[in-house]
């Protein structure tokens, strides 16, 4: 069985730097504009690509430029100017959706992964865009099954992209799903003339509706569960399964999301899947993996449709069913690196011997511990609170960027 690549989302800085601490093989982000978390996150600019590119190549993790949108005329200089940028930066490829996009890619001779807005669920599909493209990423409606005679087929058949390796089949593993086909959505473009297929969506479908008898005028509302928001994907307890599926790379869905939960999310998959290459991977270790990926922001789990199991697995509510959330404490101020310590400015909520704290920053990625000791205004103390300066001994440097929180319970309910 062929290791698997696992792929991380990057919205900003710290989730970049979050994927890398926890084991990401690869990294996905987009550039500004014309990518499919246009608005959900802050994403890079073009000045960032040689700072991604650095930080990566440290640690041997592949660059893909998201680039996966629908194009009009007017993009297409900037879309130039994006791949051009990409190609001196050294990002690794570009994940392509519009035939456009895909030319233009091809003309700087990078390499192409094809996106999921393409829908493909065939092989004929596949070969076709093997002219153009290393790695495909599926349709998310497929089921294992049907991945797998892809995969078997391109290796039968020695099906070869530009590169003249066999193509490569891509999945997503982990994250939301939308109700859409593969994402191609116009609930949005038709509600509020913001495309979701522009990077735009406003998730109409995440809502409570009232359903109304036109005949009689009666009112139901929909209060069991949020019809048009499904539960998001999670693959980590039949990961075996996907692996033999024939897959070679693993997608975590994210790029909206906070740094700690890629941390989490990918430190659980990386755990997983070297699990599978050293033989241990067993039902206790999934337990504990997926109480673990609960803690973080996630609408309830479901297996998508790799499995073929009853359709409809809706969320019960709207937002976030994470079993923890963060709380602000305050920020940085200063590290001193002979004595090993961060300094904190507290500016909100208390913080005591025995809590779970979360460092967050651009360079510092997501650090998450329990608090053993501190110095509280340079005394030794049990608890911190508002306008008090505390030091951490830390093995990490702190920057006036960082932010501290504190790990909570969050209530969810059933």
């Amino acid at each position: 069985m062929q290791k698997i690549e696992l792929m991380a989302p990057a919205g900003n800085f710290e989730s970049l730097q979050a994927a890398l601490d926890n084991g990401a093989d690869s990294v996905y982000f987009g550039v500004e504009q014309l990518n499919m978390r246009a608005r959900a996150s802050i994403n890079f600019t073009l000045d960032d690509l040689e700072e991604i590119t650095r930080r990566c190549n440290a640690k041997n993790v592949r660059t893909y430029l998201t680039l996966n949108t629908i194009i009009y005329d007017h993009d297409l200089s900037i879309v130039k100017t994006l791949v051009k940028k990409a190609k001196e930066a050294d990002i690794t490829a570009v994940i392509a959706m519009d035939q456009a996009v895909i030319a233009i890619a091809r003309q700087f001779d990078m390499e192409v992964h094809i996106s999921t807005q393409i829908n493909i669920t065939n092989l004929e599909t596949v070969k076709f865009y093997a002219m153009f493209a290393d790695t495909m990423v599926l349709s998310r409606e497929l089921s294992l099954r049907q991945v797998k005679h892809i995969t078997e087929q391109i290796d039968k058949e020695q099906i070869k992209g530009p590169s003249g390796r066999l193509v490569e089949i891509e999945v997503f593993g982990h994250g939301a799903l939308c109700m859409a086909v593969s994402g191609k959505c116009y609930m949005s473009l038709h509600a509020y003339n913001s495309s979701a297929n522009r990077g735009a969506c406003k998730q109409n479908c995440r809502k409570k509706y009232t359903v109304v008898d036109q005949e009689t005028g009666i009112e139901m509302e929909l209060d069991n569960e949020y019809i048009m928001s499904p539960k998001d994907l999670c693959t980590i307890d039949f990961l075996d399964q996907v692996a033999d599926a024939g897959i070679k790379v693993l997608k975590i869905e994210g790029r909206g999301r906070a740094p700690e939960y890629v941390a989490k999310v990918i430190k659980c998959y990386r755990e997983a899947i070297d699990s599978l290459e050293n033989g241990t991977y067993s039902k206790e270790q999934v337990t504990t993996w997926m109480q673990e990926l609960e803690k973080v922001y996630n609408r309830g789990f479901w297996s998508g449709y790799y499995l073929g199991q009853k359709l409809g697995e809706w969320s019960k509510g709207s937002g976030s069913h994470a079993t923890q959330k963060k709380v602000y404490i305050g920020k940085g101020i200063h590290y001193f690196p002979k004595a090993k310590v961060g300094e904190f400015k507290i500016e909100a909520y208390d913080v005591s011997i025995g809590d779970t704290i979360l460092i967050t920053g651009p360079t510092t990625g997501a650090r998450e511990f329990e608090l053993r000791e501190m110095l509280v205004n340079d005394q030794q103390q049990e608890k911190g609170t508002k306008g008090d300066t505390i030091t951490i001994p830390l093995d990490f440097k702190v920057r006036p960027s960082d932010k501290l929180y504190k790990i909570v319970e969050n209530k969810v309910e059933a």
